[in-house]
């Protein structure tokens, strides 16, 4: 079956003014969404990124701190997960958490390259 990679963006926010109760039950969500996509056997792997990084641009390779962008398009995680379609990997990923805070679900197919 064909691979497909969830990229989650932003978010970040809305999860600040979260209290720790209300941020452990949106954790709660996430881990059933991924534990209802692998009991349907849609083989689900992934994991939050931290807000900390660094970014490399261009031909001089300059290095600055973070992983700075608009809020909104902040990359928070990513998911990698075996669908038949695009079309039914856009329909699991619906059920996102992501979502219900005014975040998004990039959905993008893999692509096997022999190397």
């Amino acid at each position: 079956m064909p691979k497909y990679v969830f990229v989650f963006r932003g978010a970040a926010v809305e999860t600040s003014g979260m209290s720790p109760e209300e941020m452990q039950a949106h954790v709660r969500k996430w881990y059933a969404w991924a534990d209802t996509l692998a009991a349907r056997g849609f083989e689900p792997k992934g994991q939050p990124l931290d807000r900390r990084g660094r970014t490399i641009r261009g031909t001089d390779r300059v290095v600055t701190d973070g992983p700075y962008a608009e809020t909104k398009d902040l990359v928070i995680g990513n998911m990698s997960l075996v669908a038949a379609s695009l079309d039914e990997a856009v329909e699991l990923a619906h059920g996102c958490p992501v979502l219900e805070l005014g975040g998004s679900v990039e959905v993008r197919p893999t692509t096997d390259y022999d190397v």
